[in-house]
């Protein structure tokens, strides 16, 4: 049985699901900013991903659809996850940015708290799938989810992943980026009223410690800062302008990088058009990067 969790322990943030039109089109524009990008790999229920892995632990999963019959039939059985995405492609496109991922140790439980808390965003999901080792050989990846959703945010999710198997160590080449890139600082949405969400991000992070401040609020999970910003924060600080409405919109990844000047020498080569703001350099959303990518020097 998996060591159980107090419902308000410190959580980590495993990954980032980033829906994409294409792998391809992901690969191409993620290997211009500068990083490495694993072997595409398939899962069960139509769709695919080529993931950006980050020494700190946290990864990027560029999500694409392998088969969209396979994706529309599990849907139909209530695969949350599927559903989700399609959800979110129909109202947003095909690039975007629509969940953050929790790391759990027993993603049952947490299923259980998000019921009892009334957010649960529906049944868990349970799945396996291949995928290759460092030395070439064909291993296989398990993983249990429980979904955390608010009905007022149609366009964003949270979930716990809990991996059954554990994850073998990843090659030293798929953490190195030309970019210099060593992790995550900073996870941006937007709203409105940044606190209406407060209790949503409090229960899945574990974390009552949260700062309000004129711009939104600030969340310290265990390895990354959340910051939901009004839309005068989001002006401010990043440049842009959410759509209209109310509801969680994911807006932003904040890397760590050693030099701006790395970045800035990496985005000059490949031609890609970037600011910088508060001493950040932000590279809009493009095919294939459905948020704005932030870099900022930290030693």
């Amino acid at each position: 049985m998996p060591a159980q969790e107090s419902p308000f322990s410190l959580r980590s943030l495993d990954h980032l699901v980033l829906p994409v039109s294409s792998l391809g089109a992901a690969r191409e524009r993620l290997t211009k900013l500068g990083f490495c990008v694993a072997a595409d790999a398939v899962h069960p229920f139509g769709t695919e991903n080529a993931c950006v892995f980050l020494a700190d632990g946290i990864y990027l999963e560029p999500l694409g659809i392998a088969s969209r019959e396979t994706c529309e039939a599990a849907a139909i059985k209530g695969n949350v996850f599927v559903a989700r995405d399609q959800a979110y492609r129909f109202r947003n496109g095909q690039d975007g940015f629509s969940a953050l991922v929790l790391s759990s140790r027993d993603a049952a439980a947490d299923h259980a708290r998000y019921r009892r808390e009334g957010m649960s965003g529906g049944e868990m999901l349970e799945f396996s799938r291949p995928f290759l080792q460092a030395d070439g050989t064909s291993a296989e990846a398990s993983f249990r989810l429980a979904f955390a959703a608010d009905l007022r945010s149609p366009d964003f999710f949270l979930f716990a992943c809990e991996r059954t198997r554990e994850r073998p160590p990843l090659p030293e080449a798929l953490l190195k980026h030309a970019n210099g890139a060593s992790g995550l600082s900073r996870v941006v949405l937007s709203e409105e009223n940044p606190t209406d969400f407060q209790y949503l991000f409090e229960t899945a992070f574990g974390q009552r410690d949260v700062t309000a401040h004129s711009f939104g609020m600030d969340l310290k999970a265990a390895n990354v800062t959340v910051s939901v910003l009004t839309p005068d924060g989001l002006q401010a600080w990043y440049g842009l302008k959410p759509k209209p409405g109310r509801g969680l919109v994911a807006q932003a990844l904040v890397f760590a990088v050693p030099s701006l000047a790395t970045v800035e020498a990496q985005l000059v080569a490949h031609n890609i058009k970037f600011e910088t703001r508060h001493q950040r350099i932000l590279v809009g959303p493009a095919p294939g990067q459905g948020a704005v990518f932030a870099f900022e020097e930290r030693a």
